[in-house]
């Protein structure tokens, strides 16, 4: 039993030591150490049994020394299983002097903390184990309270009073009452960032206790895992990304990152507030539609009517004609003095050489007002058959119309139509008269 004591620390360290890398928990480990005092009176008097508790100088037995090692293991709930070994000298056994008897014991525990994570943890002890006084051993089963008090998470002072009650005749009930230091090891910390994984949100990346373990790349106070831009500090209005111009929209959504601008066109401004970016604004200065690029209307025949609506853009018209000219009756009435001037071989729809110049003072009138619709009618007099007359009037009439196609009016704009001698303008009775109705008209389809 000389080096049992010995012995038993150094199991009880390696004990605890080699089992560090096997825990789930913030520090579930719990190594003890420190002095034990041994009070043995009075023996064999249950009724008196404890009455000098405190009588330290008559009945406890002290070894000025470390004399007590326990390590116990946290189970969770607050439980923990422990063991421990002491040894001590015993000379006050209750009121009788003795010749320092050896004092052994190895005992196992189960300890409940009523309180957790708490700078004063008290705590309740039962357990049993074998005591050897005098190298008599006895088992024993315990029972006990105690408190333990950190100075910081994993250092603490434990002070606790044990009672172990020996059944055999020859043991000896006694307290047991210890004081030591107490050091709580073992949690996992797997990235290296001083939290435990237990608590660690991210416990594969060192990170910050502020944030429960995670990192924070860019310093910006905002965690990675909330930072839409974790490699550039920016502000917590930016869900951490910057905003170089100030203008409410983070640089990574702004088109203009360095020119404010509106959130409605991705960052970039609009100098003429007309919804069109200047960047995409071919008239930055000018409000205008987008259709147009930025740029107001033009009108260029300057009729009123922008060229966007304008049916004729380069000549001036009314706004009730969506901006082309409108045929007057001015106008009409020169067109039929023109078309009536037209001359056809005799019988025929071929018109002569000498009616060129009338063609083109028609034509020119025509191109004046490109969005008007004309019918080219056809007359004849009253002279033949009606049937030969429908015919002449309609060839004829179809012959200018082709005519005037030919020099480049469109020819959706072109109807022809006979008539034959059915609307005459004059008498066919005289030879002026028949001539008049021998005519081509050209007139607006209203």
């Amino acid at each position: 039993m000389k080096h049992l004591s010995k012995l038993l620390v150094v199991v009880l360290l390696v004990v605890g030591f080699n089992n560090v890398q096997a825990q789930d928990e913030n520090n579930p480990w719990q190594v003890q150490f420190g002095a034990n005092a041994i009070d043995v009176y009075p023996t064999g008097d249950v009724s008196s049994f404890g009455n000098e508790f405190f009588n330290v100088n008559d009945h406890w037995n002290i070894l000025p020394s470390i004399s007590y090692v326990g390590v116990s293991k946290s189970v969770g709930d607050g439980f923990s299983i422990g063991a421990r070994g002491s040894l001590n000298k015993i000379s006050k056994l209750g009121d009788v002097s003795v010749d320092d008897l050896s004092h052994y014991a190895i005992d196992g525990t189960i300890k409940y903390n009523l309180t957790k994570e708490t700078v004063i943890q008290p705590f309740i002890e039962v357990g049993g184990g074998y005591t050897w006084v005098d190298e008599i051993g006895a088992g024993t089963v315990n029972g006990g309270l105690g408190i333990n008090l950190w100075f910081t998470e994993n250092l603490g002072l434990t002070l606790q009073s044990t009672y172990k009650h020996a059944f055999e005749d020859y043991g000896v009930k006694h307290f047991q009452h210890l004081a030591g230091i107490s050091v709580k090891f073992g949690g996992t910390d797997t990235d290296g960032d001083g939290i435990y994984d237990k608590d660690d949100a991210c416990p594969e990346v060192a990170g910050l206790e502020a944030f429960n373990g995670c990192p924070d790349a860019d310093g910006d106070g905002i965690e990675d895992s909330k930072d839409s831009c974790p490699n550039e500090a920016g502000s917590k209005e930016m869900n951490g990304c910057p905003d170089a111009d100030g203008d409410g929209v983070a640089d990574k959504d702004d088109a203009c990152p360095n020119e404010a601008g509106l959130a409605a066109l991705a960052g970039c401004p609009d100098a003429d507030s007309d919804g069109v970016a200047d960047k995409d604004d071919e008239c930055p200065n000018e409000a205008g539609p987008s259709e147009n690029n930025g740029c107001p209307w033009p009108d260029t025949d300057g009729d009123g009517v922008l060229d966007k609506d304008d049916q004729c853009p380069d000549v001036a018209g009314t706004v009730a004609n969506a901006g082309c000219p409108e045929v007057t009756e001015e106008v009409q009435k020169q067109l039929n003095d023109y078309a009536r001037t037209i001359l056809f071989d005799t019988g025929k729809s071929t018109i002569k050489a000498e009616s060129t110049s009338v063609m083109v003072d028609i034509i020119q009138i025509l191109n004046e007002y490109p969005n008007a619709k004309f019918t080219v009618e056809g007359h004849t007099d009253s002279v033949g058959s009606a049937k030969l007359n429908q015919s002449l009037s309609e060839s004829r009439a179809l012959s200018v119309k082709e005519f005037l196609v030919d020099k480049g009016i469109e020819e959706f704009r072109l109807s022809a139509i006979g008539y034959g001698k059915d609307k005459p303008i004059a008498t066919n009775n005289t030879r002026a008269g028949r001539a008049q109705n021998r005519r081509v008209e050209i007139n607006l389809v209203k």
